[in-house]
C-alpha cells in the first residue's frame, strides 16, 4: 500500500526558512517522478490549499502567495518530494499536507508555526 509521510515541520521565527520533505514507501510499482506530486496546506479554521506542484514531467506550478519563496523539488532516487520554503510570514502557519495525483493518497500532514 502505497503511503506518503511528511517531514520537517515545526516553529520558525517569522523570515526563517524550513524544508519539508515527503517520502513515498510502500510500493515498488509507483515512484514520485510518475505522477504528480502536491503539497497542500490547511491554516487553522480555512479550508486546505494548493501550494505547489511538480508534474511527472517536472513542470512546476505555485499559488502566487508563495511565488518566489517557496520551491518544490524531488529527488528520484530517494522517491521523496521536497517543499522549500524561505522568507516565511505567520500566514504560512499551517498543516502541510503531501498528495499524490493520480494514485490519490494522503499523507498525514506535518505543522508548520510560524511565530516569534
Amino acid at each position: 500500500q502505497v503511503q506518503l509521510v511528511e517531514s520537517g515541520g515545526g516553529l520558525v521565527q517569522p523570515g526563517g526558512s524550513l524544508r519539508l520533505s515527503c517520502a513515498m514507501s510502500g510500493t515498488i510499482f509507483f515512484r514520485i517522478n510518475a505522477v504528480t506530486m502536491s503539497w497542500y496546506r490547511q491554516p487553522p479554521g480555512k479550508e486546505r490549499e494548493l501550494v505547489a506542484a511538480i508534474t511527472s514531467s517536472g513542470s512546476t506550478n505555485y499559488a502566487d502567495s508563495v511565488k518566489g519563496r517557496i520551491t518544490i523539488s524531488r529527488d528520484n532516487a530517494k522517491n521523496t518530494v521536497y517543499l522549500q520554503m524561505n522568507s516565511l510570514t505567520p500566514e504560512d502557519t499551517a498543516v502541510y499536507y503531501c498528495h499524490a495525483g493520480s494514485l490519490d493518497v494522503w499523507g498525514k500532514g506535518t505543522l508548520v508555526t510560524v511565530s516569534s
